[in-house]
């Protein structure tokens, strides 16, 4: 009873020191494991569809890490072009290519002793996860056009919202990296697997938006609220939260009906 009462106590601060929303038991399962992998050095990474909040844990993972107070940097593959992934991820000297007219300091000597989270690693083409792999079994990176290696010491996060088992038996993800980044796996649940977190996030957002567009906290009606109950929210915990901004901002009676929610049919 005691050890119970003592993780449901830390998985309470934990939610309150990151402004993570929910009391659902799959939220706290999921909570429980992250904060005990934070403090290690494993790498770890975040399987979850889209919007589901896969950045704010990595940010806790490395809140709650002995590495907290050195840099926590964020690459996005999704936001990269494939022609430009090496240079960003190691860097370049000048003249190492055409356009390399400066040097470039890459995301690993960014995050050096800090934290690297590589979000959507899925979208990494295979030559570039050899790259990778090499580089977490050596603690050495090559910047483009040079030839002298740079030791990197860097905690590794890594987060997708495809299956990467699904794509390692495609071809499409490389099993000996998988093996590598997934030191612990931690599966974030879609918001239809805790529907009861809905009212305590609508809450939240509500007050959030009326406060940030300078207006009185709107009402949430019974019946809107039942219907996003209802709905299975396939774009997750940001869908919602775009949905209530929208509804915030047109509100004019001061509460929020169904009419402002635009969902359309449950899916």
């Amino acid at each position: 009873m005691a050890c119970g009462l003592r993780k449901s106590l830390d998985v309470s601060r934990l939610k309150a020191r990151h402004g993570i929303i929910g009391q659902s038991k799959q939220l706290d399962e999921m909570l429980a494991r992250l904060e005990k992998v934070a403090p290690s050095e494993a790498n770890v990474c975040i399987s979850g569809e889209s919007g589901t909040g896969k950045e704010l844990l990595a940010h806790a993972i490395h809140d709650l890490s002995p590495r907290a107070d050195r840099p926590f940097v964020i690459l996005d593959c999704t936001a990269i072009p494939e022609t430009l992934m090496e240079s960003h991820l190691f860097g370049h000297v000048r003249g190492s290519f055409t356009g390399a007219v400066e040097h470039r300091t890459g995301f690993f000597s960014l995050a050096h002793t800090g934290t690297l989270f590589i979000d959507e690693i899925s979208e990494l083409s295979l030559p570039m996860q050899a790259k990778l792999l090499r580089v977490i079994q050596t603690r050495e990176f090559v910047k483009v056009g040079d030839s002298r290696p740079t030791r990197t010491d860097i905690r590794l996060i890594t987060a997708s919202n495809k299956d990467l088992r699904r794509a390692m038996q495609t071809g499409a993800f490389r099993e000996d990296l998988y093996f590598r980044i997934a030191v612990v796996m931690i599966q974030v649940p879609p918001l239809r697997e805790r529907q009861g977190d809905v009212p305590l996030l609508a809450d939240h957002f509500i007050r959030k938006f009326a406060a940030a567009h300078g207006k009185a906290v709107p009402r949430l009606l019974p019946r809107a609220l039942e219907l996003m109950e209802a709905y299975d929210w396939p774009g997750n915990v940001r869908q919602l939260e775009n949905c209530l901004e929208q509804a915030v901002v047109l509100c004019e009676e001061n509460c929020i009906d169904v009419d402002l929610l635009s969902l359309g049919k449950k899916h």
